[in-house]
Order: structure tokens, then sequence, then C-alpha cells
């Protein structure tokens, strides 16, 4: 059996061929979407399984920027759990249906998405921002000043 795919049919799916495009997917048949088959599981999760987030630290902050095409910042949630687990989330609806249109492709994902990050230690989570621009949600949340320690300097007798 050869490893090289063959680009002139004869399409071969195996487990061992790393060009196959049969995808093994190990959380198909769990009650949330995974990573490999957006469309599966449940219909609270599985819409913006893809939403990207950027997540940048600072010398002053942890930045969030997560990309919310299309939404209105009244459609997007920020909140904070147990005291340290940041969560995005808000819903797409679906684009209501006239039945005198003809789609021909609907590729734009509705529904809800949900994102949730554990934040280090340093982070303030009284003072946590959140603004929306262009489709895009910045979350910033400032950094603990870290106090340097007080150095003394001992004089050496002798």
């Amino acid at each position: 059996m050869s490893l090289i795919p063959s680009f002139f049919g004869n399409r071969r799916s195996s487990a061992f061929d790393p060009f196959s495009l049969d995808v093994w997917d190990p959380f198909k048949d769990f009650p949330f979407s995974s990573p490999s088959s957006p469309s599966t599981g449940s219909s609270e999760t599985s819409a913006f399984v893809n939403t990207r987030i950027d997540w940048k630290e600072t010398p002053e902050s942890h930045v969030f920027k997560a990309d919310v095409p299309g939404l209105k910042k009244e459609e997007v949630k920020v909140e904070v759990e147990n005291d340290r687990v940041l969560q995005i989330s808000g819903e797409r609806n679906v684009e209501k249906e006239d039945k005198k249109d003809t789609w021909h492709r609907v590729e734009r994902s509705s529904g809800k998405f949900m994102r949730r990050f554990r934040l280090p230690e340093n982070a303030k989570m009284d003072q946590i921002k959140a603004s929306m621009e262009n489709g895009v949600l910045t979350v910033t949340i400032p950094k603990l000043e870290v106090k340097k320690p007080d150095v003394k300097s001992i004089e050496i007798s002798g």
C-alpha cells in the first residue's frame, strides 16, 4: 500500500493514510460539537465553533480580540465566572426566510457561541473593560503591578 495519494482517482481511505480525506472524529458521538465537524452536535454550541479569539499579553494587560462580524454589542456577552474564568458568548440569529427567495448557497453560520479562558493570577478582575468596533470585540484586563523587592546593600566589614 502506497502512502502517496493518488491524484487521478482511485482514492483509498485508510486510517493510516496521512492524505486520506476521511478524518476520524473521536468526538462525533458526544452531545457537543467537535472541532472537525461544526455542524453536528447540540444546537447550543454548534454554530460558532470556529469563532476566532486572539489573546496577547502586554506589560500592562491581557488583551482578548474576538471576531464577531455582523453582531451588535447587545448580542455579545462578556462575563467572569468563579473569579478567574473569562467567558465570551453570543448569538447570531438566522436570516428570515422568504418563500419568494431562492437560496444558492448558505455558508454564514448562525446560532450560539461560547469561549472560556482561565485567567492568570496577575489579572485585575475588578477592572475589566470591553469594547466593540467593526465586528471585533476587544476585552482588556489590566495586570497587577509586580512590586519589585526592596534591595538593601549591606556593607561588608573587615
